[in-house]
């Protein structure tokens, strides 16, 4: 079992990039430019990897006024790991469907609802967990999830989910209203060489707009590896003079198994 924690008020990365692999995973991180008004890093994420049951649950945090709302999910997951781990087990058809129950169980407990209203701030949370050849998505705000395979490009097709905007868990949250709001979903893997990559938006939002375009990002990791492409996206926004921070999360899955097609092929 690989598991890692991370907040940026811990640690901000300020003028820093920070590039390191956690198991098959790759996490990039770059707090911004202090030269173009950055004082603080609200970024967060949580990673954890089970090869044996041939999962990886991944939730990446993009908070806004502090990082404290971004912590009190670190820290909710955390000390729920050993239930939510057990839901994982199964097979993606289960695994999927209770995990999603017990997210919304978290999310509307009464607890952790009055914890949110104590916290400075709020945050964007984009939940992934890949098991077999399925990708299981849950996102609240404006985080960003691509999924890079020759035959989805082919077709134009590379972010899974869509940001949205005026969603927040904290001291504003969607899980306040009278109807909560947020999107999930499924997705197959293709066979063979599949990226999943998740970001914060000051990659896309960087002055000069290097990689406003998925395509752009997946350029990067052409004859590259997974750390040298993350390094080298960082290092472009760097330079750019960036401030927002930006959160990459970044790695491959190799499916063997025969994806979908259409019944004319």
């Amino acid at each position: 079992m690989n598991e890692y924690y991370w907040v940026g008020s811990e640690n901000h990365f300020m003028d820093t990039l920070s590039v390191q692999k956690q198991g098959n995973i790759t996490i990039g991180r770059f707090g911004g430019n202090s030269l173009a008004g950055q004082v603080k890093n609200e970024d967060g994420c949580l990673i954890w990897q089970n090869e044996q049951e041939d999962w990886e649950f991944v939730i990446l945090l993009d908070a806004h006024h502090t990082a404290e709302s971004a912590k009190l999910i670190v820290q909710e997951f955390s000390k729920r790991k050993g239930s939510l781990k057990s839901l994982l087990s199964g097979s993606p058809k289960e695994a999927f469907k209770n995990i999603e129950d017990r997210i919304l169980q978290i999310f509307q407990n009464p607890e952790f609802l009055a914890s949110c209203r104590k916290v400075n701030g709020s945050t964007s949370c984009l939940i992934v967990l890949r098991k077999d050849k399925y990708i299981w998505w849950f996102s609240v705000g404006d985080c960003i999830l691509y999924l890079f395979h020759p035959e989805l490009a082919k077709l134009g097709q590379y972010q899974v989910n869509q940001r949205r905007f005026f969603e927040w868990i904290g001291q504003v949250n969607t899980f306040e209203l009278p109807v909560p709001c947020y999107s999930s979903g499924r997705k197959e893997l293709r066979k063979g060489n599949n990226h999943l990559f998740l970001t914060t938006d000051g990659l896309i939002e960087c002055p000069g707009l290097p990689y406003n375009h998925p395509e752009k990002v997946q350029k990067e990791f052409l004859d590259r590896s997974n750390e040298y492409a993350v390094q080298a996206l960082l290092k472009k926004i760097q330079s750019h003079n960036v401030r927002d921070s930006t959160t990459i999360i970044s790695w491959f899955v190799e499916s063997d198994q025969e994806a979908s097609l259409p019944c004319n092929q």
